[in-house]
């Protein structure tokens, strides 16, 4: 028999951990290759990891609640072949989550042996977290492959509020080689936040989807800088058109013509003609994407996905129409797929179907820009002669990074966005 290892998938380009919702399995159980293992959930989507081997369940590593990052344990399969069980068995035992402790780490009065010639090696999410709460790592007994510290281990040090540091003395130095990124000042602990509660008050349980899609955004908005304009456009004339097909074209196809649909057609159109705007910032260089891959918001009760046309400038206001009721469907069901959710290149947001005239969007990590489509409204315009008249009226909020894009580029964008949405008609635009 040989013991295998499932690991948290990678479930998105930029999702860096998951959530473990709910096991779907069980030690003891014979699962085939393939087969769902449990529920992830993480700021984009919600997913399945699938077994990749037939064999059984050994033993269910996290706990439901629990957040790995990518590459982590999250279960062990007994399989048939490979090395023999006397050699599993004989291999040294290594101390599981619940074995450790937070409050045994605190007795600790040196930094944790290791092996000679073993390198400390923390992952990105490790060195975070261990910052943000002054955690000296060097205290800290992991529960990972070859005694590693994993993010669970560290959130269960946090949770406790015994945070181990070092000693006012002078530190015993290890006589290892670490690595660059584990030789790392860990900042002062931040203070707790202290939010009073009185009678009556209702606590609300942050749930994986919600952490996660926290944590995204504070990626976001500390790594992006953000700037921000906004240009309005009079869509009289495609207001018109579409409420002349509307009853029509929903006989005919079985869904609605939106007018989320003629924005995002527009959108795909102008990144077309300023593929800049279609870029992602990676480091030492931009990466200006080939595909048009619209991503677009779909809010439920309590989280908020973006699940990715793809292709969208190769798409009639028909198809894409279709693509945002059915992707706007599975979201809401909860059968949304991992893939459907991955290759956004740019993101629009209709905030204007809560009534919203204004706002300024989060960019959607790693992307460059995202567009607010706020709400149609009436307004009185002065028109060429000037005479004044009651016109449609919306206004586009464009959030962009600045590491990539700078206002001339985005202006122009802005600018051949309202002219394609002002120069719908009946007469020179199909919807097919």
């Amino acid at each position: 028999m040989a013991l295998e290892q499932i690991k948290m998938p990678q479930l998105g380009e930029s999702v860096t951990e998951g959530t473990i919702e709910k096991w779907l399995v069980k030690p003891g159980d014979h699962v085939n290759k393939y087969d769902a293992l449990a529920e992830v959930n993480t700021d984009k989507v919600t997913a399945e990891v699938p077994s990749s081997f037939t064999g059984v369940i050994k033993e269910l590593i996290a706990n439901e609640g629990d957040t790995l990052a990518v590459g982590e344990i999250v279960c062990t399969i007994e399989t048939e072949g490979g090395a023999t069980e006397e050699v599993v068995e004989s291999a040294p035992e290594q101390p599981t989550a619940e074995t450790v402790k937070p409050a045994e780490v605190q007795k600790h009065t040196a930094p944790v042996n290791r092996e000679k010639g073993a390198k400390a090696r923390y992952s990105p999410a490790v060195l975070k977290l261990s910052q943000e709460h002054g955690i000296d790592l060097s205290l800290v007994s992991g529960t990972g492959n070859e005694g590693r510290i994993t993010r669970k281990d560290l959130l269960k040090i946090i949770e406790s509020g015994e945070i181990p540091v070092a000693a006012q003395a002078e530190p015993v130095v290890e006589q290892t080689q670490a690595t660059p990124q584990a030789q790392v000042t860990a900042p002062p602990k931040a203070a707790p936040v202290n939010v009073p509660v009185s009678a009556g008050d209702i606590e609300i349980p942050v749930t994986g989807v919600r952490k996660a899609i926290a944590a995204n955004m504070l990626r976001s908005k500390h790594e992006a800088p953000h700037a921000w304009t906004m240009i309005e456009v009079d869509v009289t004339n495609m207001v018109q058109y579409r409420d002349s097909i509307k009853n029509d074209f929903k006989q005919k196809e079985g869904f609605n013509v939106t007018y989320f649909a003629f924005f995002v057609k527009a959108v795909s159109q102008a990144l077309k003609e300023f593929p800049m705007m279609n870029s992602m910032w990676a480091g030492d260089k931009i990466i200006q994407k080939k595909d048009i891959n619209i991503s677009i918001a779909v809010a439920t009760e309590d989280a908020l996905f973006v699940p990715v046309i793809k292709n969208a400038d190769e798409k009639t206001i028909k198809g894409i129409a279709r693509e945002v009721n059915e992707l706007a469907a599975k979201v809401r069901s909860g059968k949304l797929k991992s893939d459907e959710m991955q290759g956004g290149t740019f993101t629009v947001n209709n905030t204007g179907s809560f009534g919203s005239v204004q706002s300024m969007g989060i960019i959607n990590y790693p992307q460059a820009a995202i567009l607010q489509v706020e709400s149609i409204v009436k307004r009185p315009v002065i028109m060429d002669g000037g005479m004044i008249a009651a016109r449609d009226m919306v206004n586009l909020c464009l959030s962009l990074d600045h590491r990539v894009l700078d206002g001339l580029v985005a202006g122009r964008f802005l600018a051949r966005v309202k002219e394609i949405l002002e120069n719908i008609t009946k007469e020179n635009t199909s919807v097919y």
